[in-house]
């Protein structure tokens, strides 16, 4: 992001003072309105460079507030999908059921779970019921035994089709939680098959959660599949961090304020929407949206979009985006609607310009567009590039240390100097199988763009 800042001082400090009323993101219910979330729309400056094109970066972020009492959340329903192929003998299906033990004890006896296990063929154990004292799901799950070999695509269908049966009380968070340690082989095993099917289910409403335990599974399979899901996806290497992740995921799954989320941002004329950055949305002319399966309590959830703003005179104000968001609540299952705007100004004062810098804005934006050359650094070594990944990393890498030197972002300076020394092992060692799955993991949680609430 190009930020021309040859600017002559010529406003005074009383610029950046009106800026501090009358650019704020305001935000309002359009009909009464939910106190589960809250909308803002941030940008990385708020004053910008006067009679020059300029680059910006616009933040569309939800703040989810945290359920008044745990007892008051909305129930769910779960598939639990686990590999029980040959490759989990031992110590991993052993961790599997404790992990699945641990997180059947944490449901309430109103929650619905189903129980699939799969390796050559597919096998119901549980249908989705209710939970009830639990016990049916405990002895299941202890008789959890390895077999033949792992057809995942197969698995999670069969999952799905479980959570359907109760997808008609909209009172339910919807979720089918994926446990692999291996590669797909039976049945459709290609990232791009698994990345439709996770497209429809979360079509549908439903996520899907994935867990890759070891080193054998395929990072990019699993990685897209949560992704067009929008569900989350994990790296376990070791077994014994299987209860941990579980715990993890329902604390997200048993936490869950709004669902069916949909985003629509509009830009006035001379404002041009370039790119979602680290997440996939359309752009349409002046309109950009994007859609959520939901939405977890304590959490900020928020999308960037890279924007090019038009040359205006000093002094000037502009509306730079107004939002919308609908959801529905999860605990009323009412549907509500958000609206909001922002507004720059424009200065040829230096000074007002790096001053009016929004820190957490320009962070989120680093550590994205470390996140997407992560993925493309990815395919380069894949193909046998590792200079050309590496130069990836070092380009992204000077544009951000520019950024933190410029407007003082010690936060965007640690993002900068993590990526030189990453680039140099790429060029040097390229990427193992390991390094490959914790890079293709750390860059999908970073574009999954979720944070505590600041």
């Amino acid at each position: 992001m190009k930020h021309h800042l040859h600017l002559t001082v010529a406003v005074a400090l009383i610029g950046a003072m009106s800026l501090a009323l009358s650019s704020r993101s305001t935000a309002r219910a359009a009909d009464h309105g939910s106190e589960a979330v809250r909308l803002r729309v941030d940008v990385d400056r708020g004053i910008l460079p006067a009679e020059t094109t300029e680059r910006a970066v616009v933040k569309i972020a939800l703040d989810c507030l945290r359920l008044p009492r745990r007892d008051a959340r909305p129930p769910v329903n779960i598939a639990l999908v686990i590999d029980r192929s040959g490759s989990m003998a031992g110590d991993k299906i052993a961790r599997a059921r404790e992990a699945a033990l641990e997180a059947v004890r944490r449901l309430a006896p109103d929650d619905i779970v189903a129980l699939i296990a799969y390796d050559t063929a597919v096998q119901t154990l549980v249908p989705a019921q209710r939970v009830g004292d639990g016990r049916r799901l405990e002895r299941a799950i202890h008789g959890l035994e390895v077999g033949g070999n792992t057809a995942l695509h197969g698995g999670v269908a069969r999952g799905a089709v479980e959570v359907r049966r109760h997808m008609e009380d909209r009172r339910y968070t919807n979720r089918v939680i994926l446990l692999s340690d291996g590669l797909a082989n039976v049945g459709p095993s290609s990232p791009e098959e698994l990345g439709r099917l996770g497209t429809s289910l979360g079509r549908e409403g439903i996520s899907v959660t994935t867990i890759g335990l070891g080193l054998g599974f395929n990072e990019d399979l699993m990685t897209r599949l949560a992704q067009r899901s929008d569900g989350n996806t994990y790296f376990v290497e070791h077994s014994g961090d299987l209860s941990r992740i579980f715990a993890a995921e329902l604390g997200d799954v048993l936490n869950v304020v709004a669902r069916r989320v949909v985003i629509e941002i509009e830009f006035p004329a001379g404002v041009r929407p370039l790119r979602f950055v680290g997440r996939e949305g359309s752009i349409r002319g002046q309109r950009a949206e994007l859609s959520l399966n939901q939405l977890y309590g304590g959490q900020e959830k928020f999308a960037l979009v890279e924007v090019e703003v038009a040359p205006e005179r000093a002094g000037v104000e502009i509306e730079i985006a107004r939002a919308r968001v609908s959801y529905e609540d999860a605990l009323s299952q009412r549907q509500t609607r958000l609206s909001a705007e922002r507004k720059v100004q424009f200065s040829e004062n230096r000074a007002a310009v790096v001053k009016s810098a929004d820190h957490k804005v320009q962070t989120d934006y680093a550590a994205n567009v470390i996140a997407v050359a992560k993925d493309e650094a990815i395919v380069l070594v894949d193909g046998n590039r590792r200079e050309a990944a590496a130069a990836v990393m070092r380009e992204r890498s000077k544009e951000l240390k520019k950024m933190a030197d410029t407007y003082g972002n010690v936060a965007v300076g640690q993002v900068a100097a993590a990526a030189a020394p990453a680039a140099a092992k790429l060029e040097r060692d390229g990427l193992d199988n390991s390094e490959r799955k914790s890079f293709r993991a750390e860059a999908a949680q970073t574009m999954n763009q979720q944070s505590p609430v600041r």
